[in-house]
């Protein structure tokens, strides 16, 4: 266990000294939701720190903070961002009468008398909307809101939950931050 923490470790060290011109580039950040509330004192520390500009608009951000990439960012962002809409084709024609009786018949249809040839009542949840890898499990991802790519990321884990040792680990995060862009 101790080496995958070490491996970890070194894998978002390189990450970040790889990433240096995109880390310098970024002035505003939009810290989003994370467990037990470390976005909160992220912000504070960030905000106290002046090393950005703490932003409560995400469409004004350059980076995102976030304790979580894959699906659950993905779909964040395309919340924030949605794609554009394509404009209306042409009008669809009018469906010819032999085809609106058909479709009136296939929603007057019963369900089938088997109940093990009715639609499935317990579905499972898309992939990745539910998995574990989407959550939380100490590492902080910082996002840049254009490219989507991960310019920084530490791993920190909170000894605990009380709010004194998520203010620790947020300050520990914000120094390394701090002390990643200084290296530039």
């Amino acid at each position: 266990m101790e080496v995958m923490k070490r491996l970890l470790l070194l894998l978002s060290c390189s990450g970040a000294l790889l990433s240096g011109a995109e880390l310098s580039g970024v002035h505003t950040v939009y810290v989003l939701p994370m467990s037990k509330g470390l976005d909160q004192y992220l912000a504070n520390r960030l905000a106290n720190d002046h090393l950005f500009q703490v932003v409560t608009d995400p469409k004004l951000a350059d980076a995102f903070l976030t304790d979580r990439v894959g699906e659950s960012l993905q779909s964040k962002l395309e919340e924030i961002f949605p794609p554009p809409v394509p404009e209306k084709a042409a009008p669809a024609e009018k469906p010819a009468p032999a085809a609106e009786k058909a479709s009136k018949a296939d929603k007057d249809k019963e369900p089938p008398s088997n109940p093990m040839l009715a639609d499935t009542v317990n579905k499972l949840a898309a992939v990745g909307t539910s998995n574990s890898f989407s959550r939380g499990k100490g590492t902080v991802f910082l996002v840049d809101a254009k490219s989507r790519q991960v310019v920084w990321s530490v791993y920190q884990l909170p000894k605990g939950s009380s709010a004194k040792e998520l203010d620790r680990t947020a300050s520990d995060i914000v120094s390394r931050l701090k002390r990643d862009l200084k290296g530039k």
